[in-house]
């Protein structure tokens, strides 16, 4: 994600934090979700779903992931959007900690510049699938 703000380097964005949120916060967002674009075959029609994205408190979409060359991994991941309650709860209830890492974005990002990738990637933190219960991991499919 750190690419995403220029390694904090883009106007505005000059300040990388690293968010934790309640796992309870999380899914309550995921299961208030729409889905950000219609999916023909999964709403009843366009008119129906962008009803149901208004009201919902967050939207979900599922965005092509890069690796540090920003070259297209074989995979998504999830992009979960907060606006009204979820916002408030975001801000009020679900954040556990905030850390400051845009020391870590411009320093893996001077690695990137200079070929330096095997050295950046172990600065990353690791990744791991979400582990998600099934009737959850559908609605975010609807």
């Amino acid at each position: 994600m750190m690419y995403r703000c220029g390694w904090g380097t883009k106007e505005g964005q000059e300040t990388v934090l690293a968010v934790e949120i309640s796992r309870d916060g999380f899914e309550w967002a995921l299961t208030h979700a729409g889905l950000s674009s219609y999916a023909r075959g999964t709403h009843p029609d366009r008119s129906t779903w962008q009803r149901q994205l208004k009201r919902a408190p967050a939207r979900v979409q599922w965005d092509p992931e890069r690796d540090l060359q920003l070259q297209p991994r074989p995979y998504r991941s999830l992009q979960l959007g907060l606006s009204g309650e979820a916002a408030r709860r975001y801000a009020d209830e679900w954040a556990v900690a905030i850390r400051d890492v845009t020391p870590l974005a411009h320093e893996i990002h001077a690695m990137v510049k200079v070929g330096e990738l095997d050295a950046a990637t172990r600065l990353l933190p690791q990744e791991r699938p979400y582990p998600v219960e099934d009737e959850l991991l559908a609605h975010l499919r609807e």
